[in-house]
């Protein structure tokens, strides 16, 4: 396909190649790419405890159901597609990617560019009627809903069932008398509105909302900025959970009702207290099948992103109690290791991360920064390379294309080395690795025309077009190069600092550059990950074939 295929059937044949790609087996997708645990992070410590996080990344705005002994985790993915991550558990410790829920995030003609900060927020996932269900908000468009008789998938094309924008934080209810309902927050940076909770009928297919929805809780009677809520019923309660006060500073509060309108009674459930954890933020309750209960929340680490944690949890008086260290006013505190839950032993797991390039595919691990083209990346197991091709750039801005390869932080502290061999055919070409963020810094190897260098590059306040800034250029002759970044966390501080290298040999490293201060980008953390870029527009472009690319303390 070239790039005068006309638009509506470039668009089908995107949508189709991707969703055959979603419906890779989830047991070929759980694998690591390199085949084992992570080098640098588990939470599980071996010896029946485990440490928080439980995944040390942005897995932002989780929401978590069981069925049977399964533990299904969804979690926002904003303007990264694939988008909506699907992660399934046997013990809430040891995770495993199962799928992507959106091949690619509607409307095309929209998220075909970068729209940071922009795209799937909060979402929610329940069973129901033999189906999951997933109800999540475009801030900008409204409220949406897939379903899927399996996990994997083939997910239904998402259905706008309210279009509202501001509408935010959706979160579905089906009742015991065979009424179904949608709580869900608003967002002041769209509506005008903030700060309460609003409960709507809806159909009990989960396919339309019934009335124009009723205010069950108003915030600003106690709360800043309360949002995120979950709604679940429980010995005749209505309970609404729900972060507030703010993501950094904030706490958790959990409102209860006899009657689903209200009025709700209030108390806060978790907050930092004494401990080093700030801000517990959004987050869900669910039990075991040994009839435990746990809570699992997010907590925002700056360009770590908003990572996950795990928090014990049990009932009083008809109270959620969670975390440790309760107050006479039952709130806890978030704990930094526990005994891993009541459930048959499983074994250490770990998403991935490091990638190989051995399969046809791409890993779960890896997001575009929009809706991508069919000819920004070809995976080839034959090869054993993936191979990106030097897209024509829109803009000398990374923060504007979305040909961007990019995965999570997976870790505080980490080394990532990709190896790569360099196809160029016209002046201006480059490839490499990059650190993405409001801020980037990346380093590449560039085609001047004359010969090919190796620079870094940094760009400090991408987001409003500031100012770009370059190393020294370094030379080489060959044309397999290895690069390589150096994430380190500041002592006692959620910032990351990034010093890049490169080598001709795989052996000895050359530093390059300045050390850049990693920043997050729009409600995400910061990402590393790969392009490939030119200024042509015509004619063959060259390309980049990365042999792997490898994680390591």
């Amino acid at each position: 396909m070239d790039k005068m295929t006309p638009q509506p059937i470039r668009q089908a044949l995107i949508l189709l190649s991707l969703v055959l790609s979603s419906l890779i087996p989830a047991a070929a997708q759980a694998a690591s790419p390199t085949g084992g645990v992570s080098a640098v992070w588990s939470a599980d410590q071996g010896n029946g405890t485990y440490k928080n996080p439980v995944l040390f990344a942005d897995y932002s705005d989780p929401d978590v159901i069981r069925v049977g002994d399964t533990f299904y985790l969804v979690a926002s993915s904003f303007n990264q597609i694939p988008g909506l991550p699907i992660l399934t558990s046997k013990d809430l410790v040891n995770w495993h990617f199962a799928a992507h829920a959106l091949p690619v995030q509607p409307p095309d003609e929209l998220y075909s560019k970068p729209q940071h900060g922009k795209g799937v927020w909060a979402p929610a996932i329940r069973f129901h009627d033999g189906k999951f269900f997933i109800f999540y908000p475009d801030p900008d468009l409204g409220i949406y809903m897939t379903q899927a008789k399996s996990i994997q998938g083939p997910w239904s094309a998402p259905l706008l069932i309210k279009a509202a924008p501001g509408w935010i934080d959706p979160c579905p209810l089906w009742d015991d008398d065979g009424n179904a309902y949608l709580v869900n927050a608003l967002a002041g940076s769209r509506g005008g509105i903030k700060n309460i909770v609003v409960l709507s009928r809806m159909a009990p297919d989960g396919t339309a909302l019934l009335d124009s929805g009723s205010i069950i809780v108003d915030g600003h009677l106690h709360d800043q900025t309360l949002e995120g809520p979950k709604i679940y019923k429980r010995h005749g309660y209505y309970y609404i959970s729900a972060p507030a006060g703010g993501v950094v500073p904030g706490y958790h509060v959990v409102l209860r009702s006899k009657d689903i309108y209200g009025p709700y009674e209030r108390r806060v459930v978790l907050a930092q207290g004494k401990t080093s954890i700030n801000g517990p933020h959004q987050g869900a309750w669910v039990d075991t099948p040994t009839g435990e209960d746990w809570f699992l929340h997010f907590r925002d680490q700056g360009p770590y992103g908003r990572v996950l944690y795990l928090e014990p949890m049990h009932w009083a008086n008809d109270w959620p109690v969670i975390g440790q260290n309760i107050s006479k006013e039952g709130t806890g505190e978030p704990v930094a290791t526990f005994r891993k839950p009541n459930v048959p032993s499983q074994p250490i797991a770990t998403l991935p991360d490091s990638d190989e390039f051995n399969e046809p595919h791409l890993g779960p691990q890896w997001q575009w920064e929009a809706n991508p083209q069919s000819d920004f990346a070809f995976p080839s197991k034959s090869m054993g390379a993936l191979r990106l091709i030097n897209e024509p750039q829109s803009s000398p801005n990374l923060w504007n294309l979305p040909n961007l390869l990019l995965q999570k932080f997976p870790a505080p502290d980490f080394t990532v080395t990709t190896k790569l061999t360099f196809t160029s055919r016209f002046a201006g070409e480059e490839t490499g690795l990059v650190v993405l963020g409001q801020s980037y810094a990346y380093i590449a190897v560039r085609n001047t025309g004359d010969h090919l260098e190796v620079r870094q590059v940094e760009r400090q306040d991408a987001e409003h077009d500031g100012k770009q800034t370059e190393s020294q250029a370094v030379p080489v002759t060959s044309t397999t190069l290895y690069l390589r970044a150096r994430v380190e966390r500041d002592a006692d501080k959620p910032e990351a600092t990034v010093s890049y290298s490169f080598s001709t040999d795989g052996s000895a490293f050359q530093s390059i550059g300045t050390p850049f201060h990693a920043t997050p980008g729009r409600w995400v953390g910061a990402r590393i990950g790969l392009f490939a870029t030119s200024p042509a527009t015509t004619g063959e472009l060259g390309y980049a074939d990365f042999d792997w690319f490898r994680f390591s303390r």
